[in-house]
This record gives structure tokens, C-alpha cells and sequence, in this order.
């Protein structure tokens, strides 16, 4: 009875560390497949967000002339630009 007990546990352990790996290896695939499903979740929706900025660019003289004045520096004929530039301190 007991060299039953012993041969039965023996067998556990071997086919315990046999699928050890291959659960291992399981869970770690699983990661990666939920991490690569957010990162094509984010970029659906980057790509959502840069189709509605080129539409507004196309479309949006306002939107445009915004664009242009902030991220260019563009301004109109006869206007003056300050710039406020931080106070440095000692």
C-alpha cells in the first residue's frame, strides 16, 4: 500500500514538472496577446484621432489658421508677436 502511495506521488511530481514549462510558456503567450490587443486598441484609436485633425484641416479654415499660428509661427501681414519669455531665477 504504501509503495503505491510512493509511485503514485513520484509520477505526479514527473508529470507535474513535464507541463511545468508548458503552462509557463502558456501564461506568457497569454500576456503577450492581451498586451498586443491594447496596443492595436490604442492604435485604432490614434488613427481615429488623426483622421477627425486631417478632416478639421481640410475642412476648417479656423482650425487651420489655429494650427498654423501655434505649431508654425505663422503670422498675419502687419501683426506684431510678443513672446513672454519665464523670469530666470538665482
Amino acid at each position: 500500500m504504501f509503495k503505491n502511495g510512493i509511485w503514485i506521488f513520484v509520477v505526479a511530481i514527473l508529470i507535474l514538472v513535464g507541463f511545468l514549462p508548458a503552462f509557463t510558456q502558456l501564461q506568457d503567450i497569454k500576456k503577450k496577446n492581451f498586451d498586443y490587443a491594447k496596443e492595436i486598441e490604442d492604435l485604432k484609436q490614434e488613427k481615429k484621432e488623426l483622421l477627425e485633425e486631417r478632416r478639421l484641416l481640410k475642412e476648417d479654415p479656423e482650425y487651420l489658421e489655429k494650427v498654423a499660428r501655434e505649431k508654425m509661427g505663422i503670422v498675419r501681414e502687419g501683426e506684431v508677436v510678443y513672446r513672454l519669455m519665464p523670469e530666470e531665477t538665482e
